[in-house]
């Protein structure tokens, strides 16, 4: 996260993932994805894994000195207890990638203007080049192999701003897919984190228990998000305890089922956690649009704000649209 409210980090995923997706799709996802923030508290790993129920977290960003050590010791994935008082009720499978988020090291970026080599499988041309780049793929993925346990490795095929062209991406992906699979030397499929996790499980190897937190070091110029934008930093927070304030009034009293919610500026308050958010990393034209619906849900939960208090007060219903009130 990206140095967000207590409560955000508590309530705004529950929320999502217990009452958003299990309503729309009648799912509750099994993986945390966080491949970007900047560094993670260890209570993510109780409030993933206990409060929420995944089985596994995977993210990006971790200290470089702390990314080497741990690929050194094969310690890249781990059993991330987040509460000690709490034992093994309070953790969860954890992975940080050896190579932040991205494809590994051996040209396997298909961009139409990226420099890597093209998977060329006509044996008429005279770039014919299928053993040459079914070999990079196998040395590839062996060097991976070496730093992480089990016999299972994950490819993040892709970075920022890439699959503009996702034709060629696919393409080259079934291709390699097929003649590495055909090699037989290493066995290459789409997979998803959640059927990672599961490989991983069922391996017997043992895995290295962590404790701490995965902040990043502070001569990484990433640090600095902890002050960055204070301003926006500050209209979050305000808000963050009134929407909180506007929810539990509406608790006590029920809640309108006409006129303005507090809906908005929930969600708005949840956009505002991207780590590019309230972290202060954004540009000032983007920080100003978050500034911007985070005052639209501000106005909109007045209206709540003002219902229930009148409904506290007086006992009658009050709908309040920003300029008139109207007895109901």
């Amino acid at each position: 996260m990206a140095a967000p409210d207590t409560w955000m980090v508590v309530d705004h995923p529950k929320r999502l993932v217990l009452v958003v997706v299990k309503d729309q799709f009648n799912v509750t996802p099994p993986i945390g994805w966080q491949i970007d923030p900047f560094g993670h508290s260890a209570v993510q790993a109780y409030l993933l894994g206990a409060e929420l129920g995944f089985d596994s977290v995977f993210f990006g960003r971790i200290d470089y000195q702390d990314r080497a050590k741990r690929k050194g010791g094969k310690r890249l994935e781990v059993i991330w207890r987040g509460l000690k008082s709490l034992g093994s009720s309070s953790q969860i499978f954890a992975g940080a990638f050896p190579e932040n988020y991205e494809p590994p090291p051996g040209c396997f970026y298909f961009e139409v203007n990226d420099d890597s080599l093209i998977v060329q499988d006509d044996i008429d041309l005279f770039d014919y080049n299928v053993e040459e780049r079914v070999n990079n793929f196998v040395a590839a993925a062996l060097s991976h192999a070496n730093i992480t346990r089990t016999n299972h490795v994950m490819w993040t095929m892709g970075t920022d701003f890439k699959y503009q062209y996702a034709e060629s991406w696919f393409q080259n992906m079934d291709k390699f897919i097929h003649y590495v699979s055909k090699d037989g030397r290493v066995n290459a499929i789409y997979s998803t984190p959640s059927i990672y996790t599961d490989a991983k499980h069922i391996e017997p190897d043992s895995w290295p228990l962590k404790e701490e937190d995965y902040f990043l070091d502070i001569d990484a110029y990433w640090t600095t998000y902890f002050t960055s934008r204070i301003g926006l930093k500050g209209y979050v927070r305000m808000l963050s305890g009134y929407y909180l304030a506007v929810r539990q009034l509406e608790v006590m009293t029920g809640r309108n089922k006409t006129g303005p919610t507090i809906d908005y500026l929930g969600d708005a308050l949840g956009i505002a956690q991207h780590h590019d958010a309230v972290s202060g990393t954004s540009q000032q034209h983007v920080a100003n649009d978050y500034a911007k619906w985070l005052s639209i849900g501000q106005k909109e939960a007045y209206g709540p704000w003002y219902a229930s208090v009148c409904r506290m007060e007086t006992g009658v219903d009050m709908i309040h649209s920003g300029r008139d009130k109207i007895e109901s």
